[in-house]
């Protein structure tokens, strides 16, 4: 995740929807904590978690809909990733609405200079 992104990357509402969605669950933000350290298999990822490969199984699934995670099967084991697509869409979402915000904090403070110049 590189802090200089060249191009802005296309976000769809339904794509925002499904990262925000993706974060708003603790276990699921626990495996991306856990990835950050490299990939790993779904059962060593389920080790702390205590909960069960099933569940982990479908944690994944949408993590991996919110292009946070990416898994592949190797042989009889499953590993996943981090996805940096994902994230770039939620920078890149995070980034338009600050300087939207930071405009309109910029228009409400020039506005009440106004305000004080004209007492």
């Amino acid at each position: 995740m590189s802090p200089k992104i060249k191009h802005a990357i296309p976000t769809t509402p339904q794509q925002i929807d499904l990262l925000f969605h993706a974060l708003g669950d603790p276990t699921r933000r626990a495996i991306l904590d856990r990835l950050t350290s490299g990939p790993m298999s779904v059962s060593r990822l389920a080790e702390p978690l205590g909960v069960t490969l099933t569940a982990v199984a479908q944690h994944l699934q949408i993590l991996a809909e919110a292009r946070l995670v990416h898994t592949e099967k190797l042989g009889r084991v499953r590993t996943c990733r981090i996805e940096p697509v994902g994230f770039r869409a939620l920078e890149q979402w995070i980034r338009d609405h600050r300087t939207a915000w930071e405009r309109k904090l910029d228009r409400l403070g020039a506005f009440l200079a106004e305000e004080d110049e004209a007492r």
